[in-house]
């Protein structure tokens, strides 16, 4: 906590980071605060002005702009309150990445080009077209022999002048920087200029795990990993979900992966199967309507199971010359597919007014016109628009 006082406060709009609308609300500037803006690949600090939530923290020149969701008084002595738990995994994970960053440029010449710090992990892209697998265990190895060195960080401001800085670690200040350079030393490992809240010793990172590579831009490399309490809550899910998986199974967790295959064997038998008996009843249904000794000029069918292929045989069977068939299949109160089969110019010109009373979209050609249906339940609609075009068609049908 931190008692400062209001310096300005002016109305505002925030844009959720999720999309949507704006957010009324106030830009606050304090004469002091202990929240950290947004910067350097760290996301910004939350906390409580008073009893008003800070939602968004961001930097402007040298002045921390807070945005609030109720005005408050300039002039007037506040109390800031910090969230802690936001703040330490910050930290952990910040720190964690320069030393990750200074560890893998040591090892094997992986310079860092950029990171960024997620909500679930975090990311480093490395200056290589390709990292292995031997180099993550190696890197990772090393990590956490530093974390239980105990290795001291510290942080020093020097002036912006200072030829010292040439020989820090650096991708460059913001153009609108002002006032000292920050300097976070790692003893004996590091010295980078940053922005961000860091740990002051290595062991309060507690551990470090880097959860593998991912292919990043041009001729880099994406490192994921994660540190201190993300790497216990990450534990704890994987244990939940093992927990769940054993009493799913009925085996034990080094015989999930070999269960799970087999059953996804069995599933794509009973897909197999379960496509042939569709197959086959889409065959007998197209029969026994061709067996009938007067056939009807429209056929309408409706299956919650099923797919394009088991209407399209349907169709197949039974022939669109004269006759003209509307299909779907899916559940009645979804979404679902529809077929409109028949003579050409007939499908040419119901198709899409078909479409467009399911709340679907389709396509068709040379008699046939398929899409997805969003409302099911209009199936009569579609069928009463089809009788009474055959009705006009054959007036004394």
């Amino acid at each position: 906590q931190f008692t400062t006082r209001v310096v300005s406060c002016r109305a505002a709009e925030l844009r959720p980071e999720g999309g949507g609308e704006p957010v009324c609300g106030f830009q606050v500037v304090l004469e002091d605060t202990i929240l950290f803006p947004e910067g350097g690949g760290q996301p910004d600090d939350r906390g409580l002005i008073g009893d008003v939530p800070v939602l968004r923290v961001t930097r402007r020149g040298s002045e921390a702009v807070h945005f609030v969701p109720a005005a408050l008084e300039p002039g007037a002595e506040v109390l800031l309150s910090l969230d802690w738990e936001r703040r330490f995994d910050h930290m952990q994970q910040h720190s964690g990445q320069h030393l990750i960053s200074a560890i893998a440029e040591q090892m094997f010449g992986f310079k860092t080009t950029s990171w960024e710090l997620g909500r679930q992990r975090s990311v480093i892209e490395l200056d290589t077209p390709s990292v292995t697998a031997e180099q993550v265990e190696a890197l990772e190895r090393s990590l956490n022999e530093k974390i239980r060195d105990r290795v001291p960080v510290t942080v020093r401001e020097l002036a912006a002048d200072d030829p010292e800085i040439e020989t820090v670690r650096s991708r460059g200040l913001p153009d609108d920087h002002v006032g000292p350079v920050r300097v976070v030393d790692i003893k004996g490992i590091d010295s980078n200029l940053c922005c961000g809240t860091h740990v002051s010793n290595l062991s309060d990172l507690q551990v470090i795990k880097l959860l593998g590579v991912e292919k990043g831009k041009k001729n880099k490399t994406n490192l994921v990993f994660l540190a201190g309490n993300r790497v216990l809550k990450s534990i704890e899910q994987s244990h939940s979900t093992e927990k769940a998986l054993t009493s799913l199974l009925k085996n034990g967790p080094g015989e999930h992966v070999e269960a799970v295959k087999r059953l996804q064997s069995s599933v794509k038998l009973l897909q197999k199967n379960n496509l042939n008996l569709l197959r086959d009843i889409a065959v007998l249904i197209a029969r026994d309507f061709k067996s009938k000794p007067a056939p009807k000029q429209l056929f309408v069918l409706h299956r919650k199971e099923g797919d394009s292929e088991f209407m399209n045989i349907i169709a197949n069977e039974i022939g669109t010359e004269e006759t003209l068939l509307f299909l779907t299949v899916g559940d009645e109160k979804e979404a679902g597919l529809f077929l409109l089969a028949g003579p050409v110019e007939a499908v040419e010109n119901l198709g899409p007014r078909v479409a467009e009373l399911l709340g679907g979209k389709g396509a068709g050609k040379r008699g046939r016109f398929q899409g997805k249906a969003a409302k099911m339940s209009r199936r009569g609609e579609v069928q009463a628009l089809l009788q009474e075009f055959i009705s006009h068609q054959n007036p004394g049908a």
